[in-house]
């Protein structure tokens, strides 16, 4: 998954599992993040992909949900032991291209904490099953 915000880039890469279930795609998966006091912190993160929309879901050291709709504004929220607040998404832009046994998305937005414009982001994220050994 790879996030540009104001320039500056961000890549994870992990191994996870999908699922389908009907026209559903789920992608699970496991990352460390630097908690507030720069310790590790685990978050178990779901990707909820649907033909008309995208959910992302944060379990762990931080729980978040953020949803995503072509011109859509859509509510979310984030909470760590330190913080939490309100936050919703402005979805300019999202594209979800299958291609064999990869998929591909792309979704640019406007985040909103406390109603107020905090960042634009453009997002991407690339699933291939891994090669068998």
């Amino acid at each position: 998954m790879e996030s540009v915000q104001g320039g500056e880039r961000n890549v994870v890469r992990a191994a996870g599992e999908v699922i389908t279930r009907g026209n559903q795609l789920y992608l699970r998966y496991e990352e460390t993040q630097p908690g507030p006091k720069d310790e590790a912190v685990s978050v178990r993160t779901t990707v909820k992909i649907t033909d008309n929309g995208l959910k992302l879901i944060r379990h762990g050291g931080v729980q978040s949900e953020q949803s995503f709709e072509p011109g859509q504004r859509l509510p979310g929220f984030y909470r760590s032991p330190y913080t939490q607040f309100n936050l919703s998404t402005d979805t300019r832009k999202l594209d979800v291209k299958r291609a064999g046994r990869s998929l591909a998305v792309a979704w640019e937005y406007d985040l909103y904490v406390y109603g107020e414009l905090s960042g634009q982001f453009a997002i991407s994220l690339h699933i291939q099953e891994e090669p068998q050994s």
